[in-house]
């Protein structure tokens, strides 16, 4: 960071910003200055997000300014404000005998910095910053705290009725005044992360090129194959230290949204500094657009995307492997990329592709497990016994289904010393054709293959629960309403606990609801759903449900991995997670 940033501010009636003669590097006699003209050097020390912390400004204003021969005395007794630092290394010898600066930094203010997300405060900002800033008179003369903002933003949005309505409330927010939106965020976790995380976001991304208004984060599509590395750096921040990503292909459990998918890394960046901390200029939201085969969105007037079929193949390869290696040279090796929403043909090859290369995880497979593990190594407080004592079935064997899968037989694996080989075989799966069995192995795809054990064919998910008993029934099928009665049912018959959870996102997909589980379980079931249920009564007892959404792992792991200074992510590192 450097000690000293200097800007030279023009404030004369008849110069604007945009018409100065000091902004070049050019040599020779500069335009003639008016005698009006008032220079002022500015002295600014910021802290790493930018934010003005002090100032010393200076009146030199040379007789006879207005010549053409020299507007700036730029003797070197004057290049530094009283009180700065000296110039040890000799910074300005090249320039001594120009009259032009040698270089330029602005510094936010004014009308400028109300305008400015980063560093506006709103009403916040006091008397003496408001003098420092620039800011009289553009601000009523009241001063607000920040927390009596959030009261009063908290009052606006429980006004509106419907969520997006909310959703939109607060993306303008963010948009206007980021560190207004962060307290409240936080201050509100439990209240807010509906709306700007799952199940609004789900909505928010259905209707994106409706609500659309400034566009937050990069979008990078097939016009950009070739130079995406120069589109890396037209992002204003260096220092990026997350990035999400997503094609947009399979978007929660609503399909393929194309560009419209940009919501998603949007709504997770804002929980990596909500729960994670991680600073918000050090995140960056990134959308790839390869087309999209959403009719209805195809033939929308309002669609932001290409128009145009998704490509696939070595087109599609070669745009991921440049925007990677983009990445990798832009930002260094330590920046994490976190893969999200990519359909199963494509999450598994990227995630095996770069694993070994950069620092990435897949939310949607590792992150989506390790919040499930976590959730059923705490079950077993209640319920009893081990890992190994029990039986999961899996209705949906896409990349959640089987990323969870894996991790339970990893735990078990880690806790019997058994081979993992060995511990699969106490998780089934289900997809759309039925219970996967080894008859099925050679016309699976290869991430279901692990899970292919001897049994009869089953079609059903019904015959699968009385066929197999399981302990732990578990839903990522992204159908909503599978998990009918007499599943949850058969399930409370052999189970005086039975585990019942209901993973897909939004609430529109999941499996079965809240009320559900507990009411034809009789109460008995141990029940977590991926978007939030509202508390109930049953019988004169309430329930509240668990919620087994990734906002409780991905944020931790992320800022884990980012003071850890990891550049590869491992198994372990996601079995600690759980634990």
């Amino acid at each position: 960071m450097m000690s000293l940033n200097r800007s030279i501010f023009l404030s004369n009636a008849g110069i604007s910003s945009s018409s100065s003669p000091f902004t070049g590097r050019q040599r020779g006699s500069v335009p003639s200055v008016p005698s009006s003209l008032r220079v002022v050097a500015v002295n600014s020390n910021r802290d790493r997000n930018g934010s003005v912390l002090t100032e010393t400004t200076r009146k030199d204003a040379r007789d006879g300014a207005g010549s053409s021969s020299s507007a700036i005395d730029a003797d070197s007794k004057s290049t530094v404000a009283p009180g700065g630092p000296h110039d040890v290394y000799d910074e300005d010898a090249a320039t001594k005998e120009q009259v032009v600066t040698p270089w330029f930094v602005s510094v936010a203010s004014g009308y400028t910095l109300l305008r400015d997300p980063h560093h506006n405060k709103g009403l916040a900002f006091t008397d003496k910053e408001r003098g420092a800033h620039y800011l009289r008179g553009l601000l009523p003369p009241t001063v607000v705290s920040q927390e009596l903002q959030v009261k009063k933003m908290m009052h606006i949005i429980r006004q509106y009725q419907v969520p997006l309505q909310k959703y939109m409330a607060m993306m303008d927010l963010q948009e206007s005044n980021e560190k207004l939106f962060y307290k409240l965020l936080i201050d509100n976790v439990e209240e807010m992360l509906p709306i700007v995380y799952t199940p609004t976001v789900g909505e928010a991304c259905q209707k994106y090129g409706s609500i659309f208004g400034r566009p937050q984060g990069l979008y990078i599509s097939l016009k950009e194959k070739g130079c995406i590395h120069e589109v890396l750096r037209n992002w204003p921040e260096k220092n990026i230290e997350v990035i999400v990503v997503t094609d947009g292909e399979r978007i929660l459990g609503l399909g393929d949204l194309g560009c419209q998918g940009m919501g998603i890394p949007v709504g997770k960046l804002a929980l990596y500094t909500a729960l994670g901390g991680v600073r918000p200029s050090a995140c960056l939201p990134v959308t790839i657009d390869v087309g999209t085969n959403n009719e209805n969105l195809l033939n929308d007037e309002y669609y932001i995307g290409l128009r145009q079929r998704r490509a696939t193949g070595q087109e599609y390869a070669e745009l991921l492997h440049e925007f990677m290696s983009a990445v990798k040279q832009t930002y260094g090796e330590k920046v994490l990329i976190q893969f999200e929403d990519f359909a199963n043909h494509n999450a598994f090859d990227l995630l095996a592709k770069y694993s070994t290369t950069h620092l990435v995880f897949n939310d949607d497979i590792q992150g989506t497990a390790s919040v499930v593990l976590a959730g059923l190594v705490a079950s077993l407080k209640v319920v009893g016994g081990t890992l190994a004592d029990h039986t999961f079935l899996f209705l949906g064997a896409g990349e959640a289904g089987t990323g969870i899968a894996e991790l339970i037989a990893l735990e078990i694996s880690k806790q019997t010393n058994m081979p993992v080989e060995e511990t699969r075989k106490k998780v089934w799966l289900v997809d759309s054709k039925g219970l996967i069995v080894s008859s099925r192995r050679e016309s699976l795809q290869h991430f279901k293959k692990p899970w292919a054990h001897e049994h009869e064919p089953v079609k059903t998910l019904l015959d699968a629960v009385n066929d197999i008993k399981p302990t732990v029934l578990i839903g990522t099928s992204g159908v909503g309403r599978t998990f009918t009665k007499e599943v949850i049912e058969a399930m409370a018959s052999f189970n005086e606990k039975p585990i019942i959870l209901s993973l897909s996102n939004p609430t529109s997909q999941s499996e079965c609801t809240a009320e559900e589980a507990y009411t034809w379980s009789q109460g008995r079931a141990i029940f977590a759903s991926g978007s939030p249920f509202a508390p109930l009564e049953y019988e004169g007892k309430t329930f509240v449900p668990g919620q087994a959404n990734n906002a409780y792992i991905f944020p931790g792991l992320g800022l884990g991995l980012i003071m850890s200074g990891a550049i590869r992510v491992h198994d372990d590192m996601l079995l600690a997670a759980c634990e």
